[in-house]
């Protein structure tokens, strides 16, 4: 039978797959969970569009489909986004959006990056094809692919990336990550209620609750001081994994703020901004570790904490400083004299944010003495397992 419903025949529809009406259906009852609206006869103009191979290139699905589900200013800023996350799996934020779980920790970058036949691993079997003309690099490898691979490193705990090719990779992520950081947190201008010039972004953003009507203006001011960051790495064992990629990762912060120190410990203290300053990478961390001789024992946080207070927080630390202590809050030493130092340090600074690798992990719980003794004094205790988790760090810094 070739039933009509004048948007397309029976046959037209069933050409599509049984896996790929699966896939849209999945696609509209997920626009629908973000507020969009869309009804029977958009899901038919749909199957119409897939029907005629829009879907061979993802720009042409993408293109088409906003077109036809967006109807507000809010469907347009959220649909690349969703569409993304959805149909190419990009960004975790989406993901988890879209699964309602966090994600496994792989067990080796390039082992899931690419099938047997070099395909990438976890798709569905309608999912978005390449076009034939897609760009390929010398490697054999597509544009996308390298995408992929790089998505898929930004969400691996770094304690999962072990060959040399991965973490090279994850390093150079690490410091482009900490450039574009800072290069976002330290725009000379900034919102306000009065000012010399208009934003004009956010003015047209506020003035959609009034039908477009600019009813509230919002200035651009110059900032009043700039971020100030201080960074504490635990070097000892138990973080032996992390250490490395967060090298790199304050290697970038410092090249790129000038506002920022950096300090590693373990039973001692050691100021390490000089060596980091290095332009070349490799000098840097081969300074650094000339500096931090005796890394990776045990950890005595309150008495490093201890000589931060003493020597270095009254040159470091202003008003506008941000404290950032990574560590797994694994203490050797007391934990009165860590909880001491942590709320004489509180005192000093405008906020103290604690990353613990171990948040990232299935049932972990903060139980450790240390950090028991911590957290009355922390601002923020968040996950820094990942590149990912990393970039979360932004929206807070940006606020302080």
């Amino acid at each position: 039978m070739t039933a009509s419903n004048g948007m397309g025949t029976v046959h037209e529809f069933e050409a599509l797959g049984a896996g790929m009406r699966v896939k849209l259906s999945g696609f509209v009852r997920l626009l629908r969970d973000n507020a969009f609206t869309i009804g029977l006869a958009e899901t038919h103009d749909a199957l119409k569009i897939l029907g005629k191979g829009q879907a061979v290139r993802p720009t042409r699905l993408r293109a088409g489909l906003k077109t036809l589900f967006c109807s507000r200013q809010s469907d347009w800023e959220k649909f690349h986004e969703l569409f993304d996350a959805y149909w190419l799996q990009h960004g975790m934020k989406s993901s988890t959006r879209i699964s309602g779980s966090p994600q496994k920790a792989p067990a080796g970058i390039q082992a899931l990056a690419k099938g047997p036949r070099g395909e990438s691993k976890g798709q569905d079997p309608d999912h978005v094809e390449r076009g034939e003309g897609s760009d390929t690099s010398e490697a054999g490898q597509t544009k996308r692919e390298g995408a992929s691979c790089t998505e898929l490193l930004s969400q691996t705990d770094f304690r999962h990336i072990t060959k040399s090719d991965d973490i090279a990779a994850a390093h150079a992520l690490a410091e482009r990550l900490s450039a574009k950081m800072r290069a976002r947190l330290t725009r000379r201008m900034r919102a306000h209620r009065s000012g010399q010039r208009i934003d004009l972004r956010r003015t047209i953003h506020k003035s959609i609750a009034h039908g477009g009507t600019p009813l509230d203006l919002v200035f651009k001011r110059r900032k009043d001081k700039p971020l100030r960051l201080v960074v504490l790495l635990d070097a000892s064992g138990s973080m032996n994994l992390y250490s490395a990629v967060f090298l790199r990762f304050m290697h970038g912060v410092l090249d790129s703020f000038r506002e920022a120190e950096a300090f590693v410990f373990h039973t001692r203290l050691i100021h390490i901004s000089p060596a980091l300053k290095e332009k070349n990478a490799q000098r840097a961390m081969e300074r650094m570790s000339i500096l931090a001789q005796g890394s990776g024992g045990g950890t005595r946080i309150g008495e490093s904490l201890a000589t931060f207070n003493k020597w270095h927080a009254k040159r470091c630390i202003t008003s506008r400083t941000c404290v950032m202590i990574v560590s797994d809050g694994y203490d050797t030493g007391s934990s009165e004299i860590l909880g001491k130092e942590m709320q004489a340090l509180r005192r000093r600074c405008k906020r103290i944010a604690w990353l613990n690798p171990m948040i990232g992990w299935r049932d972990y719980a903060p139980e450790a003495a240390g950090m028991q003794a911590a957290l009355p004094f922390v601002d923020l205790f968040a996950p820094a397992h990942n590149l990912e988790s990393l970039e979360a760090l932004e929206p807070y810094l940006a606020r302080i």
